[in-house]
């Protein structure tokens, strides 16, 4: 695990952490985690890639695949329409096309639905310690119910904030705050769980702090003096006692 959990999440009653001025900032005590959900909590990043790939296939849109996945990750399904065809649409021709395209995401996914490892007994072991669970994805309520049909989570997140909500995509705060908002915790007291840097600055720009889960982008993407850790999977996390070095 890149940075430890102990020194980097620090002690609950406010330990100095940088913050992204450079100046010392005193973080309080952890109250909420926020997961992103497509490759944060879910390993879906390589089928959101291909069912991309085969959208634009079938529409005749010639983009280098980098290109695409850089004009779409993190972003709302309106906001990735406007960018992959590069034009402004009205909203009906928007949902349509995101209905299509996610369609193709859930039948290339739903023969290998995976978790990211470990991410049910983490947000498990982190709910039966008191902390509030919430999401702030910037996928659809058809993908949030198609992900949570497979991952079965008990109890339930206190908040979900999807990307169909009016709200603005990462790198914008929004969707992070609101889901604060929802479960009424202040936005410093919430630690954003991100694989993408779009989340990563969205974290920065809400005042939270962040850990970056590598299943889709270098540490080194994904990197800021907000970000406390920066782990491959909860397994990490779990076996490097993050949760316990929240109360040392």
């Amino acid at each position: 695990m890149k940075k430890s959990a102990l020194s980097a999440a620090g002690p609950p009653q406010g330990a100095s952490a940088p913050s992204g001025g450079g100046e010392v900032t005193q973080w309080p005590t952890v109250g909420a985690f926020i997961f992103d959900m497509d490759g944060t909590m879910i390993d879906s990043m390589p089928f959101h890639a291909k069912s991309w790939f085969e959208f634009t296939r079938r529409h005749g849109i010639e983009m280098e695949p980098a290109e695409l996945l850089r004009r779409t990750t993190g972003r709302t399904g309106v906001e990735c329409m406007h960018e992959v065809f590069g034009r402004e649409m009205d909203i009906d021709e928007a949902m349509a096309l995101i209905s299509e395209k996610e369609a193709i995401y859930r039948e290339l996914f739903t023969p290998v639905f995976a978790e990211v490892a470990g991410f049910r007994r983490f947000a498990g072991e982190a709910m039966t310690r008191g902390l509030k669970v919430g999401v702030g994805t910037a996928g659809d309520k058809h993908n949030i119910a198609f992900a949570f049909s497979h991952l079965k989570m008990r109890p339930s997140p206190d908040a979900v904030v999807g990307g169909d909500e009016g709200l603005p995509g990462k790198p914008e705060p929004a969707i992070f705050l609101e889901a604060a908002r929802r479960m009424g915790v202040a936005a410093q007291e919430c630690i954003v769980f991100e694989d993408a840097p779009f989340g990563i600055e969205a974290a920065r720009r809400a005042g939270m702090r962040a850990v970056a889960v590598c299943t889709s982008h270098r540490p080194h993407d994904l990197a800021g003096p907000h970000v406390v850790a920066q782990v491959r999977d909860y397994d990490e996390l779990i076996k490097h006692n993050f949760l316990e070095s929240l109360y040392a």
